[in-house]
C-alpha cells in the first residue's frame, strides 16, 4: 500500500513486509526522522496549546491515563521504579509520579523540556544511565511503532528490567476495522514517524520468545474514535466528528467478536 504523510510533508511512502507475519515496515525509512516530528501540531510533544484538536486529544487522554495507570498498578507494587520509554510531553509520568519512582526517556528535546517542567521524574538521555536489572516496569505507550532498530532497543530494555519485571506496550492495530475502512487515510499509519505497523498477531510474534512471557492483552477503546476522527480530517470531511465517531463505534463493536481493536496493550513479563 502507498500511504501519504498526511500530517506534515505530504510525501508518499510504501508499506512493505518485514518477513514477520503481522508486521509491516515503512519504506523508505528517512535517514533524518527527527525532522518529521518538527511541528508544534505534533501533540505527543506539544500538549499545552489551546487548539480544538489538542483539547479533544486531552479529553480522550484523561480517560486513557487512568486506564493505563490501572494496568501498571496490576503488575507493579507501589513505589517501585517505572520507566516510561518515549515519555513525550510527560503526561503519564505526571499522572503516576506520586505512586512510583518515575523515570522518563524521550529523544525529542521539546518533549524533554515539557516533561522536566511538569514532573519530578528523573529524565535520562540514554539507557546506559540505568543499571541493569533495576527497573520493575517499563511502559511504551505508542512508542514501539516509532523505533527503527526494534530488536536492539528491546534487548536493551530487557537487560534493564528485573527478573519478573514487566514491559507494557501499546500500539495501533492495522488489523482493526477502522484501519481497513480508511485504508491509506488511516491516521495511525502516520508514516514515516511510524516505522513499523503491527497487528495483534504481529505483536505476539515479536514477543514470542524464551525471553518474554505474554501475560495479558487490553484494548484502548477510545483510540478508535480519535483515530477515526483524524482519518476523516485527512479526507477533508466537514462532518469528521460525527462520521469518525460512528466508524470508531463500529470498529469497537466488531472487535468485541474478533478482538481486533484499533489499539491494543500487551503486557509481557521478563523470564
Amino acid at each position: 500500500m502507498k500511504v501519504q504523510d498526511h500530517f506534515l510533508t505530504k510525501e508518499i511512502f510504501s508499506l512493505e513486509s518485514t518477513g514477520i507475519e503481522g508486521i509491516l515496515k515503512t519504506s523508505p525509512i528517512p535517514e533524518d526522522l527527527a525532522k518529521y516530528y518538527d511541528s508544534t501540531e505534533y501533540i505527543s510533544h506539544h500538549q499545552d496549546d489551546s487548539s480544538l484538536t489538542t483539547k479533544i486529544y486531552k479529553f480522550f487522554q484523561s480517560f486513557n491515563l487512568r486506564f493505563k495507570a490501572n494496568i501498571v498498578a496490576s503488575v507493579t507494587a507501589k513505589y517501585s521504579t517505572v520507566l516510561d520509554y518515549g515519555c513525550g510531553a510527560g503526561e503519564f509520568l505526571k499522572y503516576i509520579e506520586g505512586d512510583y519512582n518515575t523515570v522518563g526517556f524521550e529523544p525529542n528535546p521539546q518533549g524533554v523540556n515539557f516533561t522536566s517542567k511538569k514532573t519530578s521524574a528523573t529524565i535520562i538521555h540514554s539507557l546506559e544511565e540505568i543499571k541493569d536489572g533495576s527497573i520493575h516496569t517499563i511502559t511504551m505507550w505508542h512508542v514501539l511503532e516509532h523505533i527503527p532498530n526494534t530488536e536492539e532497543i528491546l534487548e536493551k530494555l530487557y537487560k534493564k528490567l528485573k527478573t519478573g519485571g514487566h514491559l507494557i506496550v501499546a500500539v495501533p492495530n492495522h488489523g482493526s476495522y477502522d484501519a481497513k475502512y480508511y485504508g491509506p487515510y488511516w491516521a495511525a499509519y502516520d508514516v514515516p514517524r511510524h516505522v513499523h505497523h503491527y497487528t495483534i498477531k504481529g505483536l505476539k510474534n515479536r514477543f514470542d520468545s524464551n525471553s518474554w512471557k505474554i501475560k495479558k492483552w487490553k484494548p484502548l477503546l477510545l483510540d478508535a474514535f480519535y483515530i477515526s476522527i483524524i482519518s476523516e480530517k485527512y479526507q477533508k470531511n466537514p462532518f469528521r466528528w460525527f462520521k469518525g465517531g460512528i466508524v470508531g463505534a463500529i470498529s469497537n463493536i466488531k472487535a468485541l467478536k474478533n478482538n481486533e481493536f484499533s489499539s491494543v496493550v500487551l503486557v509481557v513479563e521478563k523470564n
